[in-house]
Protein backbone atom coordinates (compact mmCIF):
# COMPACT_ATOMS: atom_id res chain seq x y z
CA UNK A 1 0.00 0.00 0.00
CA UNK A 2 1.26 3.47 -0.92
CA UNK A 3 1.45 6.07 1.89
CA UNK A 4 1.96 9.83 1.80
CA UNK A 5 3.83 10.85 4.94
CA UNK A 6 4.48 14.18 6.66
CA UNK A 7 7.38 13.98 9.11
CA UNK A 8 9.78 16.19 11.07
CA UNK A 9 13.54 15.80 10.63
CA UNK A 10 16.38 16.44 13.10
CA UNK A 11 16.42 20.15 12.23
CA UNK A 12 12.68 20.32 13.06
CA UNK A 13 11.71 20.88 9.44
CA UNK A 14 8.64 19.29 7.90
CA UNK A 15 9.41 16.67 5.25
CA UNK A 16 6.91 15.08 2.82
CA UNK A 17 7.66 11.67 1.32
CA UNK A 18 5.94 8.70 -0.27
CA UNK A 19 6.67 5.05 0.59
CA UNK A 20 5.31 1.50 0.30
CA UNK A 21 4.21 -0.45 3.41
CA UNK A 22 1.73 -3.15 4.35
CA UNK A 23 0.15 -1.06 7.13
CA UNK A 24 0.30 2.34 8.83
CA UNK A 25 2.36 0.91 11.70
CA UNK A 26 4.99 -0.47 9.32
CA UNK A 27 5.03 2.81 7.39
CA UNK A 28 5.63 4.71 10.64
CA UNK A 29 8.50 2.33 11.50
CA UNK A 30 10.11 3.00 8.12
CA UNK A 31 9.87 6.74 8.72
CA UNK A 32 11.50 6.44 12.16
CA UNK A 33 14.29 4.25 10.76
CA UNK A 34 15.24 7.22 8.55
CA UNK A 35 15.64 9.41 11.62
CA UNK A 36 12.34 11.23 11.10
CA UNK A 37 9.35 11.74 13.41
CA UNK A 38 6.05 10.97 11.64
CA UNK A 39 3.32 13.58 11.98
CA UNK A 40 0.66 12.13 9.66
CA UNK A 41 0.29 9.12 7.39
CA UNK A 42 -2.32 8.94 4.65
CA UNK A 43 -2.96 5.83 2.54
CA UNK A 44 -3.33 6.44 -1.19
CA UNK A 45 -6.05 4.65 -3.13
CA UNK A 46 -9.38 3.21 -1.98
CA UNK A 47 -9.95 2.08 1.57
CA UNK A 48 -12.97 1.81 3.77
CA UNK A 49 -13.66 4.96 5.82
CA UNK A 50 -12.70 4.62 9.43
CA UNK A 51 -13.83 6.83 12.24
CA UNK A 52 -10.89 8.16 14.22
CA UNK A 53 -11.05 7.98 17.97
CA UNK A 54 -11.01 11.27 19.84
CA UNK A 55 -7.74 12.08 21.53
CA UNK A 56 -8.19 11.63 25.33
CA UNK A 57 -7.39 15.19 26.39
CA UNK A 58 -8.23 14.56 30.06
CA UNK A 59 -5.98 11.49 30.33
CA UNK A 60 -3.23 13.34 28.48
CA UNK A 61 -3.54 16.25 30.93
CA UNK A 62 -3.33 13.91 33.94
CA UNK A 63 -0.20 12.19 32.61
CA UNK A 64 1.42 15.47 31.61
CA UNK A 65 0.66 16.98 35.03
CA UNK A 66 2.26 14.01 36.79
CA UNK A 67 5.44 14.36 34.73
CA UNK A 68 5.64 18.13 35.25
CA UNK A 69 5.20 17.73 39.01
CA UNK A 70 7.97 15.10 38.95
CA UNK A 71 10.39 17.80 37.75
CA UNK A 72 10.45 17.32 33.96
CA UNK A 73 10.11 20.37 31.76
CA UNK A 74 7.30 20.60 29.18
CA UNK A 75 9.32 19.33 26.20
CA UNK A 76 10.76 16.40 28.16
CA UNK A 77 7.31 15.46 29.45
CA UNK A 78 5.81 15.56 25.96
CA UNK A 79 8.68 13.51 24.54
CA UNK A 80 8.19 10.94 27.29
CA UNK A 81 4.49 10.64 26.51
CA UNK A 82 5.21 10.37 22.79
CA UNK A 83 7.79 7.61 23.30
CA UNK A 84 5.29 5.73 25.46
CA UNK A 85 2.89 5.41 22.52
CA UNK A 86 3.64 2.74 19.91
CA UNK A 87 1.70 4.48 17.15
CA UNK A 88 -1.75 5.55 16.07
CA UNK A 89 -3.73 8.69 16.73
CA UNK A 90 -2.14 9.54 20.09
CA UNK A 91 1.39 9.35 18.72
CA UNK A 92 0.44 11.59 15.80
CA UNK A 93 -1.13 14.23 18.06
CA UNK A 94 1.85 14.26 20.45
CA UNK A 95 4.28 14.47 17.54
CA UNK A 96 2.36 17.42 16.10
CA UNK A 97 2.46 19.23 19.48
CA UNK A 98 6.20 18.60 19.83
CA UNK A 99 6.86 19.79 16.27
CA UNK A 100 4.96 23.02 16.96
CA UNK A 101 6.87 23.65 20.19
CA UNK A 102 10.21 23.02 18.44
CA UNK A 103 9.19 25.64 15.87
CA UNK A 104 8.95 28.13 18.73
CA UNK A 105 5.19 28.12 19.20
CA UNK A 106 3.79 28.25 22.77
CA UNK A 107 2.01 25.21 24.17
CA UNK A 108 -1.40 26.91 23.92
CA UNK A 109 -0.88 27.62 20.22
CA UNK A 110 0.29 24.04 19.63
CA UNK A 111 -2.90 22.56 21.09
CA UNK A 112 -5.03 25.26 19.43
CA UNK A 113 -3.85 23.95 16.05
CA UNK A 114 -5.59 20.65 16.87
CA UNK A 115 -9.21 21.76 17.48
CA UNK A 116 -10.59 18.26 16.88
CA UNK A 117 -8.78 17.00 19.97
CA UNK A 118 -8.57 20.04 22.27
CA UNK A 119 -11.71 22.14 22.90
CA UNK A 120 -11.55 25.95 23.11
CA UNK A 121 -11.94 25.78 26.91
CA UNK A 122 -8.75 23.74 27.16
CA UNK A 123 -6.84 26.15 24.92
CA UNK A 124 -8.09 29.21 26.83
CA UNK A 125 -7.10 27.70 30.18
CA UNK A 126 -3.56 26.89 28.99
CA UNK A 127 -3.18 30.29 27.33
CA UNK A 128 -4.20 32.13 30.48
CA UNK A 129 -1.79 30.01 32.57
CA UNK A 130 1.15 30.76 30.26
CA UNK A 131 0.96 34.42 31.28
CA UNK A 132 1.88 33.47 34.83
CA UNK A 133 4.04 30.47 33.89
CA UNK A 134 1.89 28.06 35.92
CA UNK A 135 0.83 25.48 33.35
CA UNK A 136 0.64 22.60 35.92
CA UNK A 137 -1.99 24.51 37.89
CA UNK A 138 -4.05 25.00 34.72
CA UNK A 139 -3.79 21.31 33.89
CA UNK A 140 -4.88 20.39 37.41
CA UNK A 141 -7.81 22.78 37.16
CA UNK A 142 -8.94 21.29 33.84
CA UNK A 143 -8.61 17.72 35.16
CA UNK A 144 -10.67 18.61 38.25
CA UNK A 145 -13.30 20.21 36.01
CA UNK A 146 -13.61 17.09 33.86
CA UNK A 147 -13.69 14.81 36.90
CA UNK A 148 -16.61 16.76 38.35
CA UNK A 149 -18.52 16.52 35.09
CA UNK A 150 -17.79 12.80 34.89
CA UNK A 151 -18.88 12.27 38.49
CA UNK A 152 -22.28 13.82 37.84
CA UNK A 153 -22.68 11.95 34.56
CA UNK A 154 -21.89 8.62 36.25
CA UNK A 155 -24.50 9.28 38.93
CA UNK A 156 -27.17 9.95 36.33
CA UNK A 157 -26.19 6.95 34.20
CA UNK A 158 -26.03 4.61 37.21
CA UNK A 159 -29.50 5.68 38.33
CA UNK A 160 -30.89 5.17 34.82
CA UNK A 161 -29.41 1.74 34.03
CA UNK A 162 -31.96 -0.43 35.85
CA UNK A 163 -35.10 1.29 34.45
CA UNK A 164 -33.67 1.18 30.93
CA UNK A 165 -32.78 -2.52 31.23
CA UNK A 166 -36.20 -3.27 32.70
CA UNK A 167 -37.96 -1.46 29.86
CA UNK A 168 -35.78 -3.22 27.27
CA UNK A 169 -36.37 -6.71 28.66
CA UNK A 170 -40.08 -6.09 29.21
CA UNK A 171 -40.44 -4.70 25.70
CA UNK A 172 -38.68 -7.72 24.19
CA UNK A 173 -40.90 -10.17 26.12
CA UNK A 174 -44.03 -8.28 25.09
CA UNK A 175 -42.87 -8.13 21.46
CA UNK A 176 -42.15 -11.89 21.50
CA UNK A 177 -45.65 -12.62 22.77
CA UNK A 178 -47.42 -10.28 20.36
CA UNK A 179 -45.38 -11.04 17.24
CA UNK A 180 -44.63 -14.76 17.67
CA UNK A 181 -46.87 -16.46 20.23
CA UNK A 182 -50.18 -14.68 19.61
CA UNK A 183 -50.21 -15.34 15.80
CA UNK A 184 -49.83 -19.07 16.48
CA UNK A 185 -52.64 -19.04 19.03
CA UNK A 186 -54.77 -17.19 16.47
CA UNK A 187 -54.42 -20.09 14.03
CA UNK A 188 -55.37 -22.58 16.78
CA UNK A 189 -58.54 -20.64 17.65
CA UNK A 190 -59.71 -20.01 14.07
CA UNK A 191 -62.64 -22.44 14.40
CA UNK A 192 -63.73 -20.96 17.75
CA UNK A 193 -63.95 -17.34 16.58
CA UNK A 194 -67.64 -17.04 17.31
CA UNK A 195 -67.41 -18.21 20.92
CA UNK A 196 -64.33 -16.29 22.08
CA UNK A 197 -64.57 -13.41 24.60
CA UNK A 198 -64.42 -9.93 23.07
CA UNK A 199 -60.91 -8.99 24.20
CA UNK A 200 -59.57 -12.39 23.20
CA UNK A 201 -61.10 -11.87 19.75
CA UNK A 202 -59.37 -8.51 19.42
CA UNK A 203 -56.04 -9.90 20.57
CA UNK A 204 -56.20 -12.89 18.29
CA UNK A 205 -57.36 -10.72 15.37
CA UNK A 206 -54.21 -8.70 15.86
CA UNK A 207 -52.21 -11.94 15.97
CA UNK A 208 -53.82 -13.10 12.73
CA UNK A 209 -53.01 -9.78 11.06
CA UNK A 210 -49.38 -10.04 12.14
CA UNK A 211 -49.14 -13.62 10.92
CA UNK A 212 -50.60 -12.75 7.49
CA UNK A 213 -48.44 -9.66 6.98
CA UNK A 214 -45.21 -10.71 8.70
CA UNK A 215 -42.92 -9.68 5.80
CA UNK A 216 -44.51 -6.26 5.39
CA UNK A 217 -44.40 -5.59 9.14
CA UNK A 218 -40.74 -6.63 9.28
CA UNK A 219 -39.83 -4.30 6.40
CA UNK A 220 -41.77 -1.45 8.04
CA UNK A 221 -40.00 -2.06 11.37
CA UNK A 222 -36.56 -2.05 9.70
CA UNK A 223 -37.43 1.12 7.75
CA UNK A 224 -38.67 2.84 10.91
CA UNK A 225 -35.49 1.88 12.78
CA UNK A 226 -33.30 3.16 9.94
CA UNK A 227 -35.27 6.42 9.76
CA UNK A 228 -35.04 6.88 13.53
CA UNK A 229 -31.26 6.34 13.43
CA UNK A 230 -30.93 8.80 10.55
CA UNK A 231 -33.11 11.39 12.30
CA UNK A 232 -31.11 11.04 15.54
CA UNK A 233 -27.91 11.76 13.60
CA UNK A 234 -29.37 15.08 12.41
CA UNK A 235 -28.66 18.04 14.75
CA UNK A 236 -31.98 19.67 13.84
CA UNK A 237 -33.94 16.55 14.84
CA UNK A 238 -32.12 16.33 18.19
CA UNK A 239 -32.72 20.04 18.75
CA UNK A 240 -36.45 19.59 18.03
CA UNK A 241 -36.71 16.66 20.46
CA UNK A 242 -34.80 18.63 23.09
CA UNK A 243 -37.23 21.53 22.65
CA UNK A 244 -40.21 19.23 23.17
CA UNK A 245 -38.68 17.84 26.37
CA UNK A 246 -38.08 21.36 27.66
CA UNK A 247 -41.81 22.09 27.29
CA UNK A 248 -42.68 19.47 29.91
CA UNK A 249 -42.89 21.65 33.06
CA UNK A 250 -41.40 19.28 35.65
CA UNK A 251 -38.72 17.94 33.30
CA UNK A 252 -37.89 21.30 31.75
CA UNK A 253 -37.09 22.91 35.11
CA UNK A 254 -34.71 20.05 36.05
CA UNK A 255 -33.02 20.22 32.65
CA UNK A 256 -32.51 23.95 33.11
CA UNK A 257 -30.87 23.41 36.51
CA UNK A 258 -28.52 20.86 34.95
CA UNK A 259 -27.64 23.30 32.15
CA UNK A 260 -27.01 26.11 34.62
CA UNK A 261 -24.77 23.86 36.71
CA UNK A 262 -22.61 23.23 33.63
CA UNK A 263 -22.58 26.97 32.92
CA UNK A 264 -21.46 27.84 36.47
CA UNK A 265 -18.80 25.12 36.59
CA UNK A 266 -17.24 26.04 33.26
CA UNK A 267 -17.33 29.76 34.00
CA UNK A 268 -15.73 29.05 37.37
CA UNK A 269 -12.81 27.22 35.75
CA UNK A 270 -12.25 30.05 33.28
CA UNK A 271 -12.48 32.79 35.93
CA UNK A 272 -10.02 30.95 38.18
CA UNK A 273 -7.69 30.70 35.19
CA UNK A 274 -7.66 34.51 34.99
CA UNK A 275 -10.03 34.98 32.04
CA UNK A 276 -12.33 38.04 32.34
CA UNK A 277 -16.02 37.41 33.05
CA UNK A 278 -17.26 38.78 29.72
CA UNK A 279 -14.85 36.58 27.76
CA UNK A 280 -15.67 33.56 29.95
CA UNK A 281 -19.43 33.89 29.40
CA UNK A 282 -18.87 34.25 25.68
CA UNK A 283 -16.85 31.02 25.64
CA UNK A 284 -19.43 28.97 27.54
CA UNK A 285 -22.35 30.07 25.38
CA UNK A 286 -22.36 26.88 23.26
CA UNK A 287 -22.76 24.72 26.39
CA UNK A 288 -26.30 26.01 26.89
CA UNK A 289 -29.42 24.90 25.05
CA UNK A 290 -30.15 26.98 21.96
CA UNK A 291 -33.13 28.82 23.50
CA UNK A 292 -31.03 29.91 26.52
CA UNK A 293 -28.15 31.42 24.52
CA UNK A 294 -29.88 34.76 23.75
CA UNK A 295 -30.40 35.20 27.50
CA UNK A 296 -26.68 34.64 28.12
CA UNK A 297 -25.78 37.14 25.39
CA UNK A 298 -28.04 39.72 27.05
CA UNK A 299 -26.40 39.03 30.43
CA UNK A 300 -22.92 39.44 28.90
CA UNK A 301 -23.91 42.82 27.45
CA UNK A 302 -25.19 43.93 30.86
CA UNK A 303 -21.87 42.94 32.46
CA UNK A 304 -20.01 44.92 29.78
CA UNK A 305 -22.06 47.95 30.84
CA UNK A 306 -20.90 47.54 34.44
CA UNK A 307 -23.71 45.49 35.93
CA UNK A 308 -22.68 42.82 38.52
CA UNK A 309 -22.75 39.22 37.33
CA UNK A 310 -25.37 38.20 39.90
CA UNK A 311 -27.75 40.93 38.77
CA UNK A 312 -27.07 40.37 35.06
CA UNK A 313 -27.67 36.62 35.19
CA UNK A 314 -30.65 36.98 37.53
CA UNK A 315 -32.34 39.54 35.25
CA UNK A 316 -32.38 37.11 32.32
CA UNK A 317 -33.39 34.05 34.33
CA UNK A 318 -29.99 32.33 34.36
CA UNK A 319 -29.51 32.44 38.13
CA UNK A 320 -31.51 30.33 40.55
CA UNK A 321 -32.38 31.95 43.92
CA UNK A 322 -29.54 30.00 45.58
CA UNK A 323 -27.10 30.94 42.84
CA UNK A 324 -28.02 34.64 42.99
CA UNK A 325 -27.41 34.83 46.75
CA UNK A 326 -24.13 32.91 46.57
CA UNK A 327 -22.90 35.06 43.68
CA UNK A 328 -23.51 38.15 45.81
CA UNK A 329 -21.20 36.64 48.44
CA UNK A 330 -18.62 35.89 45.74
CA UNK A 331 -18.75 39.46 44.48
CA UNK A 332 -18.21 40.82 47.97
CA UNK A 333 -15.28 38.48 48.64
CA UNK A 334 -13.74 38.99 45.19
CA UNK A 335 -13.48 35.24 44.54
CA UNK A 336 -16.29 34.63 42.07
CA UNK A 337 -14.54 31.64 40.50
CA UNK A 338 -14.54 29.64 43.72
CA UNK A 339 -18.13 30.64 44.49
CA UNK A 340 -19.38 29.59 41.05
CA UNK A 341 -17.71 26.20 41.54
CA UNK A 342 -19.57 25.77 44.84
CA UNK A 343 -22.86 26.80 43.18
CA UNK A 344 -22.29 24.23 40.43
CA UNK A 345 -21.56 21.52 43.00
CA UNK A 346 -24.74 22.39 44.92
CA UNK A 347 -26.90 22.16 41.79
CA UNK A 348 -25.17 19.00 40.57
CA UNK A 349 -26.08 17.30 43.84
CA UNK A 350 -29.64 18.59 43.48
CA UNK A 351 -29.93 17.11 39.98
CA UNK A 352 -28.44 13.79 41.14
CA UNK A 353 -30.93 13.59 44.03
CA UNK A 354 -33.82 14.33 41.68
CA UNK A 355 -32.76 11.62 39.24
CA UNK A 356 -32.30 9.11 42.06
CA UNK A 357 -35.70 9.93 43.56
CA UNK A 358 -37.43 9.69 40.18
CA UNK A 359 -35.90 6.33 39.32
CA UNK A 360 -36.79 4.88 42.72
CA UNK A 361 -40.40 6.04 42.29
CA UNK A 362 -40.54 5.05 38.61
CA UNK A 363 -39.16 1.51 38.96
CA UNK A 364 -42.17 -0.02 40.81
CA UNK A 365 -44.61 1.77 38.51
CA UNK A 366 -42.74 0.48 35.46
CA UNK A 367 -42.66 -3.07 36.85
CA UNK A 368 -46.40 -2.94 37.55
CA UNK A 369 -47.22 -1.68 34.04
CA UNK A 370 -45.03 -4.30 32.34
CA UNK A 371 -46.41 -7.05 34.58
CA UNK A 372 -50.00 -6.07 33.82
CA UNK A 373 -49.32 -5.86 30.08
CA UNK A 374 -47.55 -9.23 29.84
CA UNK A 375 -49.97 -10.90 32.23
CA UNK A 376 -52.94 -9.47 30.36
CA UNK A 377 -51.71 -10.86 27.04
CA UNK A 378 -51.15 -14.31 28.55
CA UNK A 379 -54.56 -14.36 30.26
CA UNK A 380 -56.38 -13.28 27.09
CA UNK A 381 -54.60 -16.01 25.11
CA UNK A 382 -55.53 -18.74 27.59
CA UNK A 383 -59.02 -17.50 28.54
CA UNK A 384 -60.78 -19.64 25.89
CA UNK A 385 -58.98 -22.72 27.27
CA UNK A 386 -60.12 -21.82 30.81
CA UNK A 387 -63.72 -21.45 29.61
CA UNK A 388 -63.55 -24.73 27.72
CA UNK A 389 -62.25 -26.50 30.84
CA UNK A 390 -65.09 -24.98 32.86
CA UNK A 391 -67.72 -26.15 30.41
CA UNK A 392 -66.32 -29.71 30.44
CA UNK A 393 -66.72 -29.81 34.24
Amino acid sequence: MQFTVLAVDARQQVVALSLEAASEALAADQVRSRGLTPVSLEANGFRLPRRKARFPATLFSMELLSLLEAGLNLVEALQTLSEKETGGERREVLSAILAAIHRGEPFSQAVASLPRHFPPLYVATIKAAERTGNVPEALGRYVAYQEELERVRKKIVAASIYPVVLMGVGGLVLAFLMLYVVPRFARVYEDMAGTLPLFSKLLLAFGGFVGNHAIGISIAAIAFSAFSAWAWSRPKARAWLNTQLWRIPALGSRMKVYQLARLYRTAAMLLRAGIPAVRALDMVRDLLAAHLRPQLIAARKSIEQGKPMSAALGAVGLATPVAARMMLVGERSGDMGRMLAQIARFHDEEVARTVEWFTKAFEPVLMAVLGLAIGGVVVLMYMPIFELAGSIR
